[in-house]
């Protein structure tokens, strides 16, 4: 009886040229974002002469001057500039957390005449434009005394009708269960908001920490009208000083923006996941 030889069958490569395509056209999306940048550590690192006379443009300087770093962060008061932004940051994003996660939970988890009004009123101030209410708040924190002090800088910043909006959606997610059984307990309402919710709504505090975090830390604008001394200037307002009424020292401005971002990559860095959780939450907010 004959014996027949098998021979395997060559196996056909199948070249995935859609997903090849797909990550093609996302290196591209990256590096056009990245582009800038890129760009700014580029020109913190020339001379203005080169800045000012480079023609093509080009991403690597000829020259390197790393004393443009030094020269920046020594010829304002950048440790204040520094410390007064990672203090009003801070101060904002802890307050802010505290008054928008009470003013939710009363919102989504209490019974009380004229809660659902109360809300309207706060929904109607997400619709009105900052620029429109910057000079009340400016007369305000003027007659209270505030003006070029700490606490024009945290303390009306400390209230969000965002946030407060953005918890209460995430709290009536919550089944009202745990409520009920807590106060068959005897838990006061404080309590139930200290020991049940705040811990079933770490992702949505984490990611309104992170967006509080980096708003507030970019912010020009308010620090800019209420405050007049370098002692109580931020980092954006800082960083404006080295515009000119003539010219713009742009090596100095890209080095001290440089250093200036560092703080916002490192939050990012380890809080990237709570952004993404963050939008998620705030993508599918419930009515």
């Amino acid at each position: 009886m004959a014996t027949t030889t098998y021979k395997p069958r060559p196996q056909v490569i199948v070249i995935p040229w859609g997903r090849i395509a797909l990550h093609l056209i996302l290196l591209i999306g990256s590096f056009i974002m990245v582009l800038p940048f890129l760009w700014m550590v580029s020109t913190s690192l020339k001379t203005q002469t080169d800045i000012l006379r480079e023609f093509p443009p080009r991403l690597i300087p000829s020259t390197f001057m790393i004393s443009n770093y030094s020269t920046a962060l020594t010829s304002l008061p950048f440790d204040r500039f520094y410390f007064n932004s990672l203090l009003v940051a801070t101060s904002v994003t802890l307050l802010q957390l505290i008054t928008s996660s009470l003013a939710a939970y009363a919102f989504a988890r209490l019974r009380f005449k004229g809660r659902n009004t109360l809300f309207f009123l706060y929904l109607i101030g997400l619709m009105i434009p900052f620029p429109v209410l910057l000079l009340p708040n400016f007369l305000i924190v003027r007659q209270l005394g505030w003006f070029d002090s700490y606490l024009a800088l945290i303390v009306p910043p400390a209230f969000s009708a965002f946030s407060i909006f953005l918890l209460r959606q995430y709290y009536r997610g919550l089944p009202m269960d745990y409520d009920e059984s807590a106060r068959i307990d005897g838990a006061s309402s404080l309590r139930i908001w200290w020991s049940i919710i705040l811990p079933n709504s770490r992702p949505a505090l984490a990611a309104l920490a992170v967006f509080t975090f980096l708003g507030t830390w970019n912010d020009f604008l308010w620090p800019l009208v209420v405050t007049n001394s370098n002692n109580m200037r931020t980092l954006p307002v800082g960083l404006s000083m080295f515009q000119g009424q003539f010219t713009v020292r742009w090596e100095l401005l890209m080095a001290a923006s440089v250093v200036a971002l560092i703080p916002v990559l490192i939050v990012y860095f380890f809080a990237q996941n709570w952004i993404i959780k963050g939008l998620s939450v705030s993508s599918g907010l419930k009515g």
